[in-house]
């Protein structure tokens, strides 16, 4: 079996500038949901037909992990869907006799592998199978033609077709599996006398009916199912169905999600049990929860790792980082990519880290920023406390071994390693290291002045 994906076209409807097919649904482009389809059902080949930013689509799959290498056609001229597999055909085993061809829209991103695999099987050296949906408003959409006994004879586009045949609620989906060795002479067959002059690939089903194939067809679950993407209202309902529908694939797998409307997911979600996630969270790339993790409201995790038991608290942000067993973050709080927060550790509100190690049962509990930073285990950061790890030029580390203390408001001047058992007096700046068991005070000389006057606002 061959895939041949059709995502030439502009969309002129979605006012961008971005190729259609890279408007993205649950954080991917709609192109690469049909190039993952295409990988689970292990085409052997698949043929992507582009032409508006040709290049910028190939570029942004040029190294892409979906697992599928494209074999890219472009369509310089737009003259329609059979204009457009023609292009493709060239590249196709039309010599295999049981090849089916499964024809594809590069702006219908969520058809079930299920329903396509429905379509595929009704494909054979003597009939063409074809993927349709009743729709409860066709209008502008192609007509299922059937003749007396129910069987399929042809289909009407909206332009070409009668008062009476534009009743029909039985819509085309456009996806269709053609038998290939018959694909070349109906594509050759196909002419452009119509109201768009275009060469329409729908005309292919009277040509496969007047060659004596049988007409099949498959009715898809529901017309979200097969919905293309034309414009901006359309790319939201499109997204609106995809996140609920993976979210109640999530919740028959034992997730609690307090509100399933009021979460995205625009990537992959792997979860252990009793995981719990409140309202308004956005999931993005790459994210393991554990067991027992519980994630407040409003808070933004991506690519990230968090351990068994762990507290995200509300408004806390987590990016390309690592979080312990039964560690607490924020609320508000912003893990920068590089962190890992060990087991027990606390990174609480208004605490910023990036490329930070923390140590098992570590706290930073309010109002911190700890970047390019080592912390041993139990150590405590004190509120106002900042590491300076930028010259201007270059980064620099700080380093903090065990059971560290740092007072309040205090400025940690890296590069700086402070030994086991340091204690840093509040208010101080730090710029050399501290041994262990020492206490280290940087402040100036307090000066009391007498009889200073507070300044005032002149009249």
């Amino acid at each position: 079996m061959e895939v041949v994906i059709l995502a030439a076209g502009k969309g002129t409807r979605m006012q961008s500038e971005i190729p259609k097919v890279m408007h993205e649904v649950g954080g991917k482009p709609m192109l690469a949901h049909v190039l993952a389809t295409a990988r689970m059902l292990q085409a052997q080949k698949t043929h992507v037909v582009i032409g508006h930013g040709a290049e910028l689509i190939k570029q942004a799959f040029s190294n892409s992990d979906n697992g599928v290498e494209p074999i890219w056609v472009l369509q310089s001229e737009q003259l329609g869907t059979g204009h457009a597999v023609q292009q493709a055909v060239t590249g196709v085993d039309t010599n295999a006799s049981a090849n089916p061809v499964l024809v594809l829209f590069g702006d219908v991103p969520l058809v079930s592998i299920s329903t396509l695999e429905s379509v595929i099987s009704n494909c054979n050296d003597d009939s063409l199978s074809l993927l349709t949906v009743n729709a409860a408003n066709p209008k502008g959409l192609g007509r299922i033609l059937r003749d007396g006994d129910g069987k399929i004879v042809g289909i009407v586009e909206e332009k070409d077709a009668s008062t009476e045949q534009k009743e029909i609620t039985e819509v085309n989906s456009g996806i269709m599996a053609i038998p290939a060795n018959r694909l070349t002479g109906w594509l050759d067959a196909l002419r452009s006398d119509n109201q768009q002059n275009e060469y329409y690939l729908t005309d292919i089903v009277a040509l496969a009916r007047k060659d004596g194939c049988e007409i099949k067809s498959s009715i898809a679950k529901s017309e979200m199912e097969v919905m293309g993407v034309n414009n901006k209202s359309q790319l939201a309902q499109v997204e609106r169905y995809f996140q609920m529908s993976q979210i109640e694939e999530f919740l028959l797998a034992g997730l609690t999600v307090r509100d399933p409307s009021r979460i995205d997911v625009r990537g992959d979600l792997q979860f252990g049990s009793d995981c719990i996630i409140d309202c308004n969270v956005i999931l993005e790339g790459k994210v393991s929860l554990g067991s027992g993790v519980s994630i407040g409201a409003n808070c933004i995790i991506k690519n990230a790792k968090i351990g068994d038991g762990a507290y995200i608290l509300p408004g806390t942000l987590i990016e390309d980082s690592e979080v312990g067993e039964n560690a607490s973050v924020g609320p508000m709080a912003r893990i920068r990519p590089g962190s890992i927060l060990g087991a027990e550790s606390k990174i609480g509100n208004f605490v910023e880290t990036k490329n930070a190690r923390i140590g098992k049962g570590s706290k930073a509990s309010h109002l911190a920023y700890l970047g390019d930073v080592e912390i041993g285990d139990g150590c405590n950061i004190g509120a106002g406390t900042i590491v300076c790890n930028y010259d201007g030029v270059n980064k620099h580390k700080t380093k903090l071994g065990n059971n560290v203390f740092v007072g309040s408001n205090s400025v940690l001047v890296a590069p700086l390693d402070l030994a086991d058992n340091a204690f840093v007096a509040a208010g101080s700046a730090i710029n050399t290291d501290v041994p262990p068991h020492t206490l280290a005070v940087g402040r100036a000389k307090q000066r009391n002045i007498a009889g200073w006057k507070r300044p005032h606002k002149k009249q």
